[in-house]
This record gives C-alpha cells, structure tokens and sequence, in this order.
C-alpha cells in the first residue's frame, strides 16, 4: 500500500460540499430556477410597490448587506475612478436594466419578459463593434436572426398590447448591454465589491426617478408583495450572483453562461404554472428564434476566443 494513501484522511462535511462535483450542479441549479424565477417575483412585488421603488429598495438593502459583509472581511474600497465607473455602469445595467424591466411588467407578463430581456447578447454584439469588434459573417446571421425574433414577438399577443412596456424591454436590454460592454473596458471595483457599488449607486438613481414618478411605499403592502421583494433580495441579487461568481472561475464560460438560454423557458413556466399567465403560438416562435440567433452568435464568439 503507497504511504501517502494510508495517510490519506476522509474528507470532512464541509470539504466534500464544496466538492465541484457538488457545487457546480448546485450553482448552475441556483442560476437556472432562482434567475429564472425572479421575473414572476418581481410581478407578485408589483402588487404593492410601484415599479422603480421596488427596484431601488431591493438593489438598496442588498447593496448595503454585501457592503457590509465585504468590509467586514477586509475587501478595500473603491477608489473615486471605480466609484464613478461602477456608477455608471450601474445606472446602465441595474437602473435602466432592471427598473424598466419592473416597469414594463405592470403591463407585460413576466415570461414574455424575459424573453425580450433574452435579446441582449444581440445588442451586445452591436456595441462591440463601437470598439472595433464588429460581428464577423456568421455572428451577422445570428444577429439578423435574433432581431427577426424580436419582430415575431412583438407580433403575438403578450407585447402588442403593451407598445410602452415592448419599449421599456428593448431599452432595458439595450441598456443592459451597452453597460455590460462599456464596464468590460473601464477601471472597475475589484470582485464582489464591484456588485456591490454597482447596486448602491444604482439603488440612489432608481429611488430619485421614483420620486420624480411620484412613486410612494404603500402604507400596507400585501405580504406576498413583501415576502416576493425578500426574495429577489436575498436570492435574485445575492445567492444566484454568487452562484455566478463561482461558477464562471470554475467552469467553461459557455456552462457559466447557459442561463442566458435556461432563464426564458423557465420564466415562461412559472408564469404559466403560478400566475395563469398565457403565451401564444406568436410568443412561443419569437422565443425560439431569439434563442437560436444568441446561440449562434454566443458558438462564433466562443470558437473565436479558442483560435
């Protein structure tokens, strides 16, 4: 018997959890159904805060407990360049991103939200090209295509009845992407810490358009509005992008990135399982296109990367 094997020790609790062959499945499991979820929850929010302050609020105390928590352990702060950086960047992608998306489903069901908001790597492709990365011919096929997606959606029932909420989509998926783009180029906060100053800043930009709407705390929220801003609190903004976190360091990037593919269908069934929510056969083919032309663009970006 090899000496080093009989002095090998049994692995303890807590080394055999954070065995990737335990946690991958578990990220990607919290990635694929808490991401996919958070649009029905953001419409049971809706019930009872109005669309930009439920936004600022949940992006506000997970902001500040992540913060919090960061600090505690030692992580530095931002320098003034990061701050505004991450200001920006969070303004684009959690103010513009996120609050119109909660703006748009006052009118538009959660699912077929997030197949508009699926439509992003499209945009993303287009702002590359402002950096000198513009499509090659078959990345252009998958953007034509996606785009054909986005036409064939807004002609079935679920955003043609909401011309304003089809809009605040495209701009949230737009905004989304110009963010993601732009923030890949600029001095940013270091790990988590960038999450973090990313949901202050953009907490303090979502809560003033609130007050400029008129937007008011409800004097009593139902507690199934209350109990759905916990959740995208703790789960949509601090355990699913932690899940992230781990599984784009440990993982190949088309596994960390296969939400993006899993969120929509998964939205769509909660929609229809929890909420009566209906999606029609215009819906459906939009959905599927829309998926097609990301994958397509997503395998060229991929096999790019590899050369």
């Amino acid at each position: 018997m090899n000496d080093s094997a009989s002095c090998t020790t049994a692995p303890t609790p807590v080394t055999a959890l954070a065995d990737p062959r335990w946690m991958v499945p578990l990220a990607l499991f919290a990635l694929y159904i808490i991401w996919g979820s958070t649009y029905l929850a953001i419409r049971y929010a809706l019930v009872s805060y109005p669309p930009f302050l439920l936004a600022g609020m949940r992006f506000a105390i997970a902001g500040v407990l992540l913060f919090g928590f960061l600090r505690l352990r030692g992580a530095t702060l931002p320098t003034a360049l990061q701050w505004r950086n991450a200001a920006i960047s969070g303004v684009l992608l959690l103010a513009c991103g996120n609050g119109l998306v909660c703006f748009a489903e006052e009118s538009v069901s959660s699912g077929i939200a997030a197949v508009a908001v699926a439509s992003m790597p499209l945009f993303a492709a287009l702002f590359a090209g402002m950096y000198g990365e513009w499509p090659h011919r078959k990345e252009t096929i998958g953007l034509l295509l996606g785009f054909v997606g986005v036409i064939v959606l807004n002609m079935g029932a679920g955003l043609s009845s909401s011309r304003l909420g089809a809009i605040a989509l495209i701009c949230a998926a737009s905004a989304w992407a110009f963010g993601s783009v732009w923030s890949k180029r600029q001095d940013m906060p270091k790990g988590p810490m960038n999450v973090a100053a990313q949901m202050l800043c953009a907490s303090v930009a979502l809560v003033i358009v609130a007050l400029l709407r008129g937007e008011r705390l409800p004097a009593h929220p139902e507690t199934s509005a209350t109990l759905a801003l916990a959740y995208l609190v703790v789960f949509g903004s601090m355990i699913a992008f932690s899940a992230y976190l781990y599984v784009l360091k440990t993982v190949r990037p088309a596994v960390a990135t296969s939400y993006a593919y899993v969120n929509p269908p998964v939205a769509v069934l909660f929609g229809v399982a929890f909420a009566g929510e209906h999606v029609g056969p215009f819906d459906i083919a939009g959905m599927a296109i829309i998926l097609v032309g990301v994958g397509i663009i997503t395998l060229m970006r991929q096999r790019a990367a590899v050369r």
